[in-house]
């Protein structure tokens, strides 16, 4: 499960006896699975703590690692994969500004013992829900993860090489704010817009 900080909460996120922007792991029954991370003064469900607005979340199907997508504030949108008990440093760190303009915090950009996104949006996109494909309806677009975007109102495509980003592409670049990207049991991608009628639609994408 992902949570945000809702802004007025930011002081919470870097403490660890609650969950506000955080990541956290139970197993099906609710109970605390014996392999999360064991640190001092962490609550037990924590898996990850430092996050602002994790608005995506998927596995990798090959390697079993969680991704998230994060929103920031003004830019620095972040793709992650958290790890466990490992820090991601909102709002000590961050790529993001104030919406006013200002620096967060002290303008830090990293720090000792706070992870780097593994990639990140400047301007900010409004990183949605996400998946890789597996699929083969569209063979040159495997292995590739599926970003939505509200803000800039596209589908990031995102080419990967191990833990990297190594291209991006705008795909439906300005038709509608996309909220979620999923791949369907028949091998296509489906993609939910967040929009008032006629435009809030599910659609199926073809080659």
């Amino acid at each position: 499960m992902t949570t945000g900080d809702r802004l007025n909460l930011r002081p919470l996120v870097q403490q660890t006896d609650n969950h506000i922007g955080k990541v956290i792991r139970i197993t099906e029954e609710g109970a605390i699975p014996p392999d999360n991370p064991k640190v001092e003064g962490w609550l037990p469900e924590i898996w990850s703590i430092g996050h602002r607005n994790l608005q995506g979340a998927t596995i990798h199907p090959d390697t079993g690692q969680l991704w998230t997508t994060e929103h920031g504030a003004k830019g620095g949108d972040e793709l992650n994969h958290p790890e466990a008990g490992k820090n991601y440093g909102w709002p000590v760190i961050t790529y993001s500004r104030e919406y006013s303009g200002e620096p967060v915090g002290d303008g830090l950009t990293e720090k000792d013992g706070m992870e780097q996104p593994v990639h990140y949006w400047t301007p900010s996109i409004g990183p949605s829900g996400m998946v890789f494909y597996t699929g083969d309806r569209y063979p040159q677009w495997k292995g590739n993860l599926f970003v939505g975007a509200l803000a800039l109102k596209h589908v990031a495509r995102l080419e990967m090489k191990g833990d990297k980003v190594v291209g991006e592409e705008k795909l439906f670049d300005g038709y509608a704010r996309f909220r979620d990207v999923r791949q369907g049991p028949d091998g296509y991608l489906y993609v939910l817009t967040d929009e008032d009628a006629p435009m809030g639609r599910l659609m199926k994408i073809t080659p």
